[in-house]
C-alpha cells in the first residue's frame, strides 16, 4: 500500500503497520473472515469514510477486510423492485440510465457526494452503513422505501433502511454481516421525485440540509402519495409523516404546502455546528420543501 509523503501519510503508515489487510476473493471467504475475526474487523470498500475515521482514531480495527473486488456485490438489476449491489459507486448511481430515469432523487443525491474522485470509489453501502446524520443517499432511499439485505455465514436478513439506521453512526448490522444489496420500490405512473441539498457548495460539502421528495398523483390531479425525507436536521435522516399527510389528497394548493412546511419544521431536531445554526436549518426546510414539491409535480407531468 502506498501513501502520500508528508505528515498525514506518515501518520497513516505508522498506524497501518499494526493492521492486517485481507483481500476477500469471494463472498464465502469474506463471511468466513468476519465470522472468525469480528468484531475486531472493519470492512473496507471505497474507504472514503473508513480511512478518515481510522486516521482520526475514531475506529481501531485489528483487521481491514477489503471487499472491493467482489463481483457478487456489483451491478443494478431491474426487477419488481430495483436491486442495487452494495458496491455500486456514487458515479454509477448518478449515471446509470435506469436509476436516472426511475430513481432520480438517488441519482441526484449521489451527484452531490464529494467530488469525482470520491464518487468513483465511494459506494452506496458505505454511505448507508456509515449512518451519518448528513448522509445524502439516505433521504432518497427513505422515499423509495429501500430495503437493506445483510448476509453472513448464518444466513440472510432484510430490514427497511429506516430500521437499519438506528441512530447517529449506528446501524443494526451485526459484526459478522455484510450488506450485499439494497432494493428500492419502483415509482408508479404520474410520480415525480427530487433531491435538493443546501450547502456552501453543491458538492464536496456536507449537507446543511438535504431533502428528498416523491409525489404520486391520481387521475384528477390530487396527490395520492407523498414521501418526504430529510437529513442534517436530526440524529438520523427520517421520513416526515405529518408533513406527508398534509399533502395527500390536496392538489398542492398553497395552504397545503405551507402546512406541510410548518409540520416539517416542527418535526426537525437540528443542532448548531460549524456549518450552520439550528435556527437556519429549520428556517430553510419550508422553502426547500416548496421547491421540491414544484419540481416533483413537474416531473410527474402534472
Amino acid at each position: 500500500m502506498r501513501f502520500q509523503i508528508g505528515e498525514i501519510g506518515d501518520k497513516v503508515t505508522r498506524r497501518a503497520a499494526s493492521l492486517d489487510f485481507v483481500d476477500a476473493h469471494d463472498l464465502e471467504e469474506a463471511w468466513a473472515i468476519l465470522d472468525e475475526r469480528a468484531p475486531e474487523t472493519t470492512v473496507l470498500a471505497g474507504g472514503t469514510d473508513v480511512m478518515v475515521q481510522y486516521l482520526r482514531g475514531e475506529i481501531s480495527p485489528s483487521t481491514l477486510l477489503h471487499i472491493r473486488n467482489l463481483r457478487e456485490l456489483k451491478g443494478v438489476e431491474t426487477k419488481e423492485r430495483t436491486e442495487v449491489g452494495a458496491l455500486t459507486t456514487h458515479w454509477e448511481l448518478m449515471t446509470h440510465p435506469h436509476l436516472h430515469a426511475e430513481h432520480r432523487s438517488l441519482a441526484e443525491a449521489a451527484a452531490t457526494v464529494g467530488g469525482r474522485q470520491t464518487q468513483n470509489v465511494g459506494t452506496i453501502a458505505g454511505n448507508v452503513v456509515n449512518a451519518s446524520p448528513a448522509a445524502d443517499l439516505l433521504p432518497a432511499l427513505l422515499v423509495a422505501k429501500a430495503d437493506v439485505t445483510m448476509e453472513s455465514c448464518e444466513g440472510k436478513r432484510v430490514l427497511g433502511v429506516s430500521d437499519f439506521v438506528v441512530g447517529r453512526k449506528q446501524t443494526a448490522l451485526r459484526p459478522n454481516e455484510l450488506v450485499t444489496r439494497i432494493s428500492l420500490e419502483r415509482p408508479g405512473p404520474r410520480t415525480g421525485e427530487v433531491y435538493l441539498k443546501v450547502g456552501r457548495r453543491r458538492a464536496m460539502e456536507v449537507a446543511v440540509v438535504g431533502l428528498a421528495a416523491r409525489l404520486s398523483f391520481a387521475d384528477d390531479g390530487a396527490v395520492s402519495d407523498a414521501r418526504i425525507a430529510v437529513c442534517s436536521v436530526a440524529p438520523k435522516p427520517f421520513r416526515a409523516s405529518e408533513a406527508e399527510a398534509a399533502l395527500i389528497g390536496s392538489r398542492l394548493e398553497r395552504p397545503a404546502v405551507d402546512d406541510a412546511g410548518r409540520l416539517l419544521q416542527e418535526a426537525a431536531r437540528p443542532i448548531d455546528d460549524v456549518r450552520a445554526t439550528a435556527t437556519y436549518r429549520r428556517r430553510v426546510l419550508a422553502p426547500l420543501l416548496g421547491e421540491a414539491v414544484r419540481i416533483s409535480r413537474g416531473r410527474a407531468g402534472m
